[in-house]
């Protein structure tokens, strides 16, 4: 289908039913319809695998399945039986169930450098948990988040310092700082200036680019030596660089750090895991001034619980950490090939380890362009591609890898086209997409 013949009219009406009853259409900013082409948002029916059907009938390649979450495709069998059987014995009772131990036991199994978990149901409640921790444990107010890092929390002390900190008061931003990725001597001067009150350093200890050769190994020393807590944000290295996370594959372990997304391949459930001194003061067994570290009544739904436990099962018996490189290699490849075939290796360019694949769409000058975005999508949705991004779940097969560069090559001509042309806009038929974080509408 071309681009001109590819329409949604159900799922524009659907739109139009989200935007009268949800604030901003979605439960998740990333996946508002102003991130895609206009009237080209689909709205999802179903899915299976690596393929989700919209309420229009087209069927599409899904990439980024779930933002990250659905690693394994979408109903795995060995997920949802586990889930199935939890479910009939009941979700949710008025003391502990036994899943619990089983699910910590199993999860601390598999994150060996963790000596205590206790888990949730967002990537958000995991992190501020582990902010107040690390304040209470050292006394301190400060946090220092990693600069270059795009998402912590939908908490106070993050989005405070994004440009959507409405409604955040100016005391509260104070107390949040910032340092570089892969800059030690920036972060010493950062805990330096603000000697004894960083409470905790916070990043992803790897993103779109792998962390500089004794880096991670230098912010523990650094944490040490200022005295504050060392916090690794897991939530999208966790599984998809090793089963037990980046910490797991570079061998630096933190004092405390956060799991979710591919945990529950789709279910609600994440995790704050750490050492034991620490996470003991949400506990009962200590002497301290109590912690209240996370207290949800769905934290330990036992349907949740069984799912995290069968994908860290299918992950370590199946092998998918490999298959998911292996995977995110091929398309790594075919889509540099396929762009620079077309004349557009400098514009379209795909970053990142293989199991967490993002494009970068550039202008005639080489700069980040939303417009661009915007055409190489259209392109794609036509073709049957629902990708924001390259990341490889394990359903896809070498057909959907090599149809989507089939796509990609297609996209990238119209790219070549618009670049020729010098101004993108006639192929974008409405606005352009936009970013998440911005200050106005």
């Amino acid at each position: 289908m071309n681009d001109e013949e590819f329409s949604l009219p159900r799922s524009r009406a659907a739109n139009e039913r989200l935007h009268a009853m949800i604030p901003g259409g979605a439960h998740t900013y990333a996946k508002g319809d102003d991130q895609y082409p206009e009237d080209l948002a689909p709205v999802i029916s179903h899915g299976r695998g690596a393929h989700v059907w919209d309420v229009d009938g087209n069927r599409y390649i899904e990439y980024g399945s779930g933002l990250r979450s659905v690693s394994l495709g979408h109903a795995h069998p060995r997920v949802t039986e586990a889930v199935r059987r939890e479910i009939d014995r009941g979700s949710n009772f008025v003391r502990p169930s036994i899943v619990e131990a089983d699910a910590a036991e199993l999860f601390l199994a598999t994150v060996a450098t963790a000596e205590m978990v206790k888990f949730a149901k967002n990537g958000s409640d995991a992190t501020t948990a582990a902010v107040r921790l690390a304040r209470a444990v050292t006394g301190r107010q400060r946090v220092a988040i990693c600069g270059d890092h795009p998402f912590f929390s939908v908490d106070d002390w993050f989005i405070g310092t994004t440009p959507m900190s409405a409604g955040i008061p100016e005391s509260t931003n104070a107390l949040t700082v910032s340092f570089p990725y892969g800059d030690l001597a920036a972060t010493d001067d950062l805990l330096t200036r603000y000697r004894g009150e960083v409470a905790c350093l916070i990043l992803e200890p790897a993103s779109h680019t792998e962390p500089p050769s004794g880096y991670l190994a230098g912010l523990r020393e650094l944490a040490d030596r200022h005295g504050c807590v060392l916090v690794f944000d897991e939530m999208i290295t966790g599984f998809r660089w090793s089963e037990a996370g980046a910490q797991g594959l570079y061998g630096v372990t933190p004092d405390l750090s956060t799991f979710g997304k591919a945990l529950g391949n789709g279910f609600a459930v994440s995790a704050l895991a750490g050492r034991r001194e620490l996470m003991e003061r949400g506990g009962l067994r200590h002497s301290e001034e109590r912690v209240f570290l996370l207290s949800t009544t769905h934290g330990a739904e036992t349907h949740s619980l069984a799912a995290a436990m069968a994908v860290q099962t299918v992950y370590v018996e199946e092998g998918i950490t490999a298959r998911l490189h292996a995977l995110g290699e091929r398309l790594a490849a075919g889509v540099r090939d396929a762009a620079a075939s077309m004349g557009v290796g400098d514009h379209v360019v795909v970053r990142g380890r293989a199991s967490n694949l993002v494009f970068g769409t550039l202008d005639a000058n080489g700069q980040p362009s939303q417009q661009y975005r915007t055409l190489f999508l259209r392109r794609l949705l036509a073709g049957g591609v629902l990708a924001p991004s390259f990341v490889v779940s394990s359903a896809l097969d070498d057909a959907d890898i090599d149809r989507t560069v089939d796509v990609v090559a297609q996209a990238c001509a119209v790219y070549r086209k618009a670049l020729d042309a010098g101004d993108p806009a006639p192929w974008l038929a409405g606005r352009p997409v936009k970013p998440v974080f911005r200050r106005l509408v």
